[in-house]
């Protein structure tokens, strides 16, 4: 038979270990479903986007969750070293739900606002380079996709109106 304590500090660290699977979960899943130039199939990638839509609220709860069981841990746990692994484990499941609230797609593609032009005659293109061209009245420029891969937007004007070049 267990005692009181043994039997808090076992029910707190599965707590606080759960807390830290879903919290890496909704934060690691995501990332590595919709990373860039990899294909996806459509049901990982309807679950990435479940899990991005309901993160914010599930690393809030898990958060909570491992803070309440931190605190039942050092109540019913004596030693130190022991109270700083689940203090750190609940600090990482903090963080987790501090970064569930980044959006990284947003910080790696972020819009080019002042893209760069040269004259055809003075590119570098390859001969099988693909580009996106408009045309407006008698200006006209050329987004060469590869730049495009990086950013995914570009925020430009074209003959004194405002575009955004995008595939």
């Amino acid at each position: 038979m267990t005692s009181e304590p043994q039997r808090t500090r076992r029910i707190s660290i599965v707590v606080l270990l759960a807390c830290l699977a879903l919290s890496l979960i909704c934060v690691v899943y995501p990332i590595y479903v919709i990373r860039p130039f990899r294909a996806q199939g459509a049901r990982e990638l309807a679950i990435a986007l479940v899990v991005m839509r309901f993160r914010s609220a599930a690393t809030l709860i898990s958060g909570v969750a491992a803070l309440v069981a931190l605190a039942l841990y050092w109540r019913a746990q004596p030693r130190r070293w022991r109270r700083a692994f689940a203090t750190a484990g609940a600090a990482f499941v903090c963080a987790l739900a501090a970064l569930a609230r980044v959006n990284v797609y947003e910080l790696m593609f972020h819009p080019d606002d002042r893209p760069s032009f040269a004259a055809a005659s003075r590119t570098k293109l390859d001969k099988d380079e693909k580009v996106i061209a408009v045309k407006i009245g008698g200006a006209a420029r050329a987004y060469p996709i590869r730049n495009i891969s990086y950013h995914h937007v570009i925020n430009d004007v074209l003959g004194k109106v405002a575009i955004v070049a995008t595939y």
